[in-house]
């Protein structure tokens, strides 16, 4: 695509002049400029856009047209939904929103490590709140899926944790394809001791059963709830969260988050969450472990350390059913998704058969 190499010759080299969350303010305030100019969406759908019938699939009633999603972080206002659905995208992720407005950490709290081809990040949450997040995107024109994540303020005891969630939940549920959970942010102290059995069975289950009564009062059906977990844990950590959160009612899970190791990063000397490549190897063997462990009905999302079509092919074989690209998408530009799909869908038409069906053989033989 002649914007990838744009963007790897051009556009990159300047963006990465700046502080990396300025260069991302900037880089959002154009891409929504642009939407204002008539027969700009359809334009850059038709630049962007990849469709193929062999990647459409059902998952927790929810239709993704590809498995190719915007993982959260990027878009953490839902302002930006609507520009980023024309990207090529099978679906996206806003957030992470919590009940309270925070601020995030001082600045900076964004670092790129180009010789890692890596991300630091300790944003902390950084939202409008949920409340104001419900004005925003009541405004929003979806397209495409659009996941709500959502998060504990930072104020909030653990032992109030629960109500947190809840009230966001409440303020969103509306607006969500489905409703994603981080417990696993190592920027928000105390956020990841949330991936205990015990408190998952606190946690997961009162918003499983919150989802039921607004599904009810919707008249309509539940949305499905998917938790992320970091790839911090332990294997037999890994082990509980993966049994537990299904055991409440959670649809799936969204493996993984960053991490804090760096123990192949030893450059990445700034405190706070790495993403990107280093990512790779882990999250592939945390997928393959847990599709072994839970079985075909479980919804994975594999995300971390995706950056070519032979990563997203990885990633659906080790037991993905979607992935999500962050990093990724900072570092090889707007073209990623469709040549990501492009890529899946090459696999797709020499095995000669649709996602769901090469989803279906995989987890036959698991």
């Amino acid at each position: 695509m002649l914007v990838d190499a744009l963007y790897q010759r051009l556009i990159r080299p300047l963006l990465f002049r700046l502080d990396p969350e300025t260069a991302h303010e900037i880089a959002a305030g154009l891409g929504r400029h642009v939407l204002t100019a008539p027969g700009a969406a359809a334009a850059l759908r038709r630049a962007f856009e990849y469709s193929s019938p062999r990647l459409e699939q059902t998952l927790g009633g929810v239709n993704f047209p590809n498995p190719v999603g915007l993982a959260a972080g990027f878009d953490k206002t839902g302002a930006l939904y609507e520009f980023v659905s024309q990207l090529g995208f099978g679906f996206v992720e806003s957030g992470t929103f919590t009940a309270r407005a925070q601020p995030g950490n001082p600045r900076p709290r964004l670092f790129r490590y180009p010789q890692y081809q890596a991300l630091v990040n300790r944003m902390g949450f950084n939202n409008p709140g949920a409340e104001l997040a419900r004005e925003i995107l009541t405004g929003v024109r979806r397209s495409i899926p659009l996941g709500i994540n959502i998060g504990k303020s930072k104020v909030t005891e653990l032992k109030d944790a629960t109500q947190d969630y809840l009230l966001s939940l409440d303020q969103l549920y509306e607006f969500a394809d489905y409703i994603a959970v981080n417990v696993s942010s190592p920027n928000t102290p105390g956020l990841r001791n949330l991936q205990t059995r015990a408190a998952l069975r606190e946690l997961v289950g009162p918003l499983c059963d919150r989802i039921q009564n607004l599904a009810a009062t919707r008249r309509e059906k539940p949305k499905p709830l998917f938790l992320k977990l970091a790839p911090d844990l332990q294997d037999d950590e890994l082990d509980e969260a993966a049994a537990e959160a299904p055991a409440c009612g959670a649809a799936g899970l969204i493996l993984c988050n960053t991490t804090i190791d760096r123990t192949r990063t030893p450059e990445a000397t700034e405190s706070g969450g790495l993403s990107g490549a280093p990512l790779r190897e882990r999250c592939l063997a945390i997928l393959r472990r847990v599709r072994a462990q839970c079985g075909p009905d479980l919804t994975l999302i594999g995300v971390g350390g995706i950056f070519s079509g032979t990563d997203a092919v990885e990633a659906i074989a080790a037991g993905a059913d979607l992935i999500q690209v962050y990093t990724g998408f900072i570092y090889e530009g707007p073209g990623l998704p469709h040549r990501l799909n492009a890529a899946i869908d090459a696999e797709l038409e020499r095995r000669g058969v649709t996602l769901s069906e090469w989803r279906a053989q995989r987890d036959a033989r698991k």
